[in-house]
């Protein structure tokens, strides 16, 4: 199963490390942690709503990070 991520980037659902709201406190320094290590993908376009950690890259997405874990969730679990 795929998580699609916006901007029609997807990542394969097992790879998915963490999804987290990129308006975190503390969040900026772990940010550009993975930025200076070229591993941070930008694919909000300025919009960032949450960061996709994946086993090997990140993501800045334009998708809140609760509808990405809804997402998810239903793709693990299927619908209720």
């Amino acid at each position: 199963m795929f998580l699609h991520l916006g901007s029609n980037e997807v990542v394969r659902a097992g790879e998915i490390v963490a999804i987290l709201d990129a308006a975190s406190p503390g969040l900026s320094g772990f940010i550009g942690t993975l930025a200076g290590r070229k591993v941070l993908h930008d694919i909000s376009h300025g919009n960032a709503k949450s960061l996709v950690v994946a086993a090997d890259r990140a993501f800045l997405s334009p998708i809140s990070s609760p509808t990405l874990k809804r997402r998810l969730e239903l793709f693990l679990c299927g619908p209720a």
